[in-house]
């Protein structure tokens, strides 16, 4: 067996595809190996959601602490260890850790940036590699910088969660999750923050209700918020890049459409992501990026090839993509001879937890989805506050649930709660939808007093 010969090579060393090659090879004696130009962990280790929600989780104590009776001597924002903590979760940005871990899985890590040359082949720097069963793309995806913002050296979601400087004053463009929580620790840290939204209102994939309790709490902490803002025109005559990042290139000058000019020292474009498909050679096998989308369980491509997480164009989510990963690994493994093809639901929910200030957390489909999929449901909604171990969390509680339910059976098709902590609601939400659970039996999972989780009777009795 040669050195550059395995039975499954992964491109791409996010978690999705750590989990691709773990899933695939794990329990025999098989071998995989994962190709990573960067750091093995991927985006969301050193750029994505460690180190915002390392910044983030301070500032959620913090207010509960500022809005809770009893307390003396509020704690307040210490930047230093701020960016401290953040340094901490991402391990100094170094994937020593990661890299034991391929190891003691039986991975083999090759540097380099991987590019597909033909059926089962990818070239590394030169290096050929041979895959015996499967080629997994696990390339990720890129932050969009349409115009007029490409040539501005702005920031990105990692110049935002990587920040060593704090700009005095920092123009967020975006109304999205990352432009909604970077914009809050930014603010934290003592930008001066203003957001410009395109659209009517923030996170609009999600429940109006959401975006518009979020805006409220975003304009309370002081952020400038502008809706149905569009940027015409942008100018920065001093931009720079340096080899190891971004550095205040001098002010930036934004023109809006309604003529209105603002000047920042930073902007960080938040308008969304796009698969990193460019130069990894699809074009060798007859492919092209638009054909890895919803490929996850094979689709137009060919038998030996796969694709996991941000590159496929699904919910550019890691627990999403980890979730494709380890149903792809162990249909490689099945495929081997290996354990059993997976058995997949009909309808699997993609959950999403948003770290604002409320948090909002949502499973499966908003109302509007619902309407737009022609779905015949009904509606459940409560206040938080209606649940007494909600309000003992916070004094100046504010939250909004929602059950979207499916008419004809009864059962769950998506649900959201708005309100502080309830990241930890969503996870019952998903296994009601997952398991197709109906609201009669629903009403028997008793949940314990005094808990946020007793919105779940206010939903069931309204």
């Amino acid at each position: 067996m040669s050195d550059n010969e395995y039975d499954v090579i992964v491109i791409g060393g996010g978690p999705p595809g750590e989990n691709a090659a773990q899933y695939a090879i794990q329990g025999t004696d098989r071998t995989a190996a994962i190709v990573e130009a960067e750091l093995l962990g991927g985006e969301c280790s050193y750029w994505a959601c460690m180190p915002s929600k390392a910044m983030l989780r301070p500032l959620d104590l913090l207010a509960g602490a500022a809005n809770v009776g009893g307390l003396t001597g509020v704690p307040s924002v210490d930047v230093k260890g701020l960016l401290d903590r953040r340094d901490y979760w991402v391990s100094g940005y170094s994937d020593e850790g990661q890299v034991s871990w391929a190891a003691d899985a039986g991975i083999s890590v090759v540097r380099g940036r991987g590019r597909i040359t033909g059926e089962r082949t990818v070239e590394v720097d030169g290096r050929v590699l041979t895959a015996r069963e499967a080629v997994v793309v696990a390339t990720g995806s890129v932050a969009n910088l349409p115009a007029p913002y490409a040539d501005l050296q702005p920031w990105t979601s990692r110049d935002a969660t990587g920040v060593r400087e704090v700009p005095d004053h920092l123009v967020v463009v975006g109304g999205g999750v990352v432009a909604c929580e970077s914009a809050r620790w930014m603010r934290a840290l003592g930008s001066a923050v203003t957001m410009l939204v395109r659209g009517p209102g923030l996170l609009e994939p999600f429940e109006p209700f959401a975006g518009e309790l979020v805006l409220d709490s975003l304009r309370a902490e002081g952020i400038d918020v502008r809706l149905s803002a569009s940027v015409s025109s942008a100018s920065r005559p001093d931009a720079q890049a340096t080899g190891t990042g971004r550095v205040h290139g001098g002010p930036v000058t934004l023109t809006l459409d309604d003529g209105a000019e603002l000047t920042a020292s930073e902007v960080l474009v938040a308008v969304g992501r796009r698969p990193a498909t460019d130069d990894i050679g699809l074009e060798t096998v007859g492919l092209s990026g638009a054909d890895l989308r919803g490929a996850v369980s094979g689709g137009v491509l060919p038998d030996w090839l796969h694709t996991v997480g941000d590159v496929n164009g699904e919910a550019p989510l890691t627990h999403w993509g980890k979730y494709q990963a380890r149903m792809v690994g162990r249909r490689i493994a099945a495929r081997a001879g290996h354990g059993h093809e997976p058995v997949v639901p009909g309808f699997v929910p993609v959950p999403q937890v948003v770290f604002t200030d409320p948090q909002v957390a949502s499973v499966g489909l908003t109302a509007r989805q619902a309407e737009e999929a022609g779905r015949s449901f009904f509606l459940r909604d409560s206040p938080l506050s209606a649940a007494s171990g909600a309000s003992l969390l916070r004094d100046d509680l504010v939250g909004q649930a929602r059950l979207v339910v499916d008419d004809d059976s009864g059962v769950l098709l998506g649900a959201t709660f708005v309100g502080p902590e309830v990241a930890d609601l969503v996870h019952s939400a998903t296994v009601a939808v997952v398991g197709r659970v109906p609201l009669d039996v629903l009403r028997h999972a008793v949940p314990s007093y005094p808990t946020s989780s007793e919105v779940w009777l206010r939903l069931l009795e309204s």
